[in-house]
């Protein structure tokens, strides 16, 4: 596992805290202006993104026309879906953040937004009364001028670490308003873990744990995956030097085998890394479905805990290996 120092841009902290403070607050006080001004003109009834006197349809109680899709995605779901999942107790939403970065010659660029997209919804499907946010694909990747960390490899797309913050605020404070009463950050690389801190902490201050809104730092743990796995059979016996290992491409692969061009590799006998073959399509996808399992029931388990504590759990010892 091939580790990097990400550089965040040259603003000093102090000044980077208290630009994003001002930015919070300016943001809210705008928020609260535009309400005012526009309370007295809208329709309370008015949903859907349209009138209600229009079409019954675009009234807040409106009947859904059609049964709830088999989703946990928002994105996937109507406006109507969402309000009836919240009725029904889904009233947890999952904020996942990925990234675009180089892995290797083989692996895409997104990476960990393949890698979210089947943790995710593992994830919510296994609380039962989560639903999860459309995942965040941009996020600190380096400074982008001059180039540092990934963005010195084409492909990689970077944001700038208070951007990245205000984003994921802006994202808490949105879920919020629609009646989510926990909120939960999971990143899948390193450069997203601090930001996601940041903003779990500075909401909780501000709210006082409701909701509840949780960094899960559990769940960015591929040194643990990578013992678990050691049980099943995978056994890393050299080091490639990619940005790459069998736990992370097994995770893309039970996703999309595209995502790791399984077919091209394993036409050129390239289906191997670390010293771990993946050739076996059928053992390849039983360590996929095992490692998805174990990352999921650690998140799961951790959000627990972190809803127990109103907020996030205090930072674990650090630990080394990461994607």
């Amino acid at each position: 596992m091939t580790r990097f120092t990400r550089t965040r841009t040259a603003c000093p902290p102090a000044l980077q805290r208290a630009v994003l403070a001002g930015m919070m607050a300016s943001a809210a006080l705008a928020s609260t202006a535009g309400a005012q001004a526009g309370a007295a003109a809208r329709d309370p009834r008015n949903m859907g993104g349209g009138n209600c006197a229009a079409n019954p349809y675009n009234c807040v109680d409106a009947v859904n026309p059609l049964p709830a899709p088999n989703t946990v995605w928002m994105e996937e779901m109507t406006w109507m879906d969402v309000r009836d999942a919240l009725k029904a107790g889904k009233t947890t939403a999952i904020i996942a953040t990925g990234g675009m970065e180089p892995n290797g010659p083989w692996l895409v660029t997104g990476k960990h937004n393949y890698v979210l997209h089947t943790n995710c919804e593992a994830i919510a499907r296994k609380l039962g009364n989560a639903l999860c946010a459309p995942i965040v694909k941009f996020v600190p990747e380096g400074a982008i001028s001059p180039a540092s960390g990934h963005m010195t490899s084409p492909g990689t797309i970077s944001m700038r670490e208070e951007t990245f913050r205000m984003l994921l605020t802006d994202l808490v404070h949105s879920l919020k308003a629609h009646g989510f009463t926990r909120i939960i950050l999971i990143g899948d690389s390193g450069g997203n873990q601090s930001g996601q801190r940041w903003v779990a902490d500075s909401v909780t201050k501000l709210w006082q744990g409701a909701p509840i809104v949780a960094h899960i730092q559990e769940y960015y743990d591929y040194a643990s995956v990578a013992k678990h796995m050691e049980a099943f059979g995978i056994h890393q016996t050299v080091a490639d030097g990619l940005h790459d290992d069998p736990e992370i491409s097994l995770n893309m692969f039970i996703d999309d085998p595209k995502s790791i061009r399984y077919d091209e590799r394993a036409k050129a006998k390239l289906l191997t890394i670390n010293g771990v073959s993946l050739a076996d399509r059928k053992k390849a996808t039983a360590w996929a479905k095992e490692i998805v399992e174990f990352r999921t029931k650690v998140t799961v388990e951790a959000i627990e805990k972190a809803t127990a504590n109103k907020g996030t759990l205090p930072a674990p010892p650090r630990r080394t290996g990461g994607n």
